[in-house]
């Protein structure tokens, strides 16, 4: 027996921001009733067209970088002041990919301007992990790498307040038993990292 499914039927566009916009998604529930979501993208209304109604492939909007600083052997992590939570919260470098740049770019980029360090080998890549599927469409591309050089601020942007920081293997237990305030990905990083050391980069 074929579980009948949700399909959308019409979307339209409620407002833009540069970096965000919002669509009202018109859709017959699996009981044959219209109903309305709100979803917020980074896509613009032709990218989702294409996917909603003509079945293009979805993209990978950011990337988030898992990486090993290689001389210390310690993971990247940093503290981010975010306006939303108005706090700061303990991420992964992340960013989102610019056009014209390929997921190497980007992570290269990113790193650079929020920590400082250089890619030295990207091991691996995990595609389209999305961040939180009920509110957004917004997926990202997870990259562990390797790392070099000394962590400095000189490339951050007007607005970013953020410290870098290179923590061992011992010092993520002590700061998951701290309770702070922490990314969902970095958390997940920082519980597969206490567990596996430097093996989270090998297996």
């Amino acid at each position: 027996m074929v579980m009948k499914q949700n399909k959308i039927k019409k979307l339209k566009t409620l407002s833009e921001t540069k970096f965000l916009k919002f669509y009202e998604a018109e859709y017959e529930n699996k009981l044959g009733n219209m109903k309305t979501w709100t979803i917020a993208s980074r896509k613009n209304e032709d990218v989702l067209n294409d996917r909603f109604f003509k079945g293009k492939e979805d993209c990978d909007d950011a990337v988030v970088v898992v990486a090993l600083h290689k001389p210390s052997n310690k993971l990247v992590i940093i503290k981010q002041f975010r306006i939303p939570i108005n706090s700061y919260v303990y991420e992964l470098t992340a960013g989102l990919i610019d056009p014209g740049e390929d997921a190497k770019m980007t992570i290269e980029r990113e790193l650079m301007e929020e920590t400082g360090l250089k890619v030295v080998e990207v091991i691996k890549v995990i595609n389209k992990l999305y961040l939180s599927p009920g509110m957004t469409d917004e997926s990202v591309m997870m990259a562990y790498c390797t790392c070099e050089g000394e962590i400095n601020d000189k490339n951050l942007e007007d607005d970013e307040c953020i410290e870098a920081m290179l923590i061992s293997q011992e010092e993520s237990r002590k700061l998951l038993e701290r309770n702070e305030k922490m990314d969902a990905k970095c958390f997940t990083i920082l519980q597969s990292y206490a567990l596996l050391g430097e093996k989270l980069f090998t297996e």
